[in-house]
């Protein structure tokens, strides 16, 4: 038994030589598999959000594209695109800017960051926007201003509601102060559009911010919002810097702001064609 209980006088082992482990298989899991909701921070699987793309622990409804929003909204085969095919100037001669445009089109199908057209949801004709937060965060650049502004002119001319589905990060600051006129001059298309009797109804969606919050997202005669809607001007520490004060946990979401009577409504997503297509028939819709 001497023999078992002393195996380190019998049994020599190299320093020199390392003991090899067996290879063990790591287990990948794909990225698109699973989603961390940005609200309650629970981990979902993918398949579990559904269509819509609402949290089922919170009910947060996850940012998505023009063409997500698109078939979840409109009546199938309604949607007849409108301005496509205007391009920025550049005003700025930002570098890079003109590339950095042709990579984010390629990725995300659209020409700028609001997709815009006519369309039927539940049988209403309406001029519609759509804002993309996938392209440039969606910020609001001279072509943005050009194509709100020509869908507002078009709605008069074919006597058409209009309903704009917001979401931006504010002005681009490629295009300056270019930019920041496009809020003025959306907000004046916006007023010819309301003196020919016709109606503006606002959906924001996460985030509305910015620029855009400050014109014509705020100019609607009805503004819904999703649930849980970042929405405001300036950043939080930037106005807590300001006032000297701290702010409510929920401050700028559309909750507080229902509270505070700037939103007219929430409205869930998978509610949103029934809530629109019934504003718009009390509206004179057709």
């Amino acid at each position: 038994m001497a023999l078992f209980n002393r195996k380190d006088k019998y049994i020599r082992i190299n320093p020199n030589r390392s003991v090899r482990q067996p290879k063990r298989e790591v287990p990948e899991v794909p990225d698109e598999l699973f989603a961390k909701c940005p609200s309650c921070k629970v981990m979902i699987y993918q398949k579990d959000l559904g269509v819509a793309k609402i949290c089922p622990q919170c009910s947060y409804n996850f940012r998505i594209s023009a063409q997500e929003r698109l078939c979840i909204t409109v009546d199938e085969g309604s949607f007849e695109e409108l301005f496509t095919g205007i391009q920025t100037k550049n005003p700025l001669d930002f570098p890079n800017y003109e590339e950095k445009l042709r990579l984010t089109q390629e990725k995300t199908g659209l020409d700028e960051a609001v997709l815009t057209g006519r369309a039927r949801i539940k049988g209403k004709e309406t001029a519609l926007a759509i804002m993309d937060s996938n392209f440039i965060m969606a910020s609001m650049g001279t072509v943005v201003g050009e194509k709100l502004t020509r869908l507002f002119e078009y709605a008069i001319s074919e006597k058409l509601p209009v309903v704009i589905f917001t979401a931006s990060g504010g002005a681009r600051m490629q295009e300056g102060i270019m930019s920041l006129m496009q809020m003025a001059k959306v907000s004046a298309a916006v007023k010819r559009h309301s003196n020919a009797g016709l109606f503006y109804l606002v959906v924001l969606t996460d985030p509305t911010t910015g620029g855009v919050t400050a014109s014509f997202a705020m100019e609607g005669d009805i503004i819904l919002a999703e649930p849980q809607t970042l929405i405001g001007f300036a950043g939080r520490r930037v106005i807590e810097t300001t006032v000297r004060e701290n702010l409510p946990d929920e401050f700028q979401k559309a909750e507080f702001l229902l509270d505070h009577g700037f939103v007219d409504a929430i409205v869930k997503r998978t509610e949103l064609p029934e809530t629109i297509a019934t504003l718009l028939g009390f509206h004179g819709g057709c």
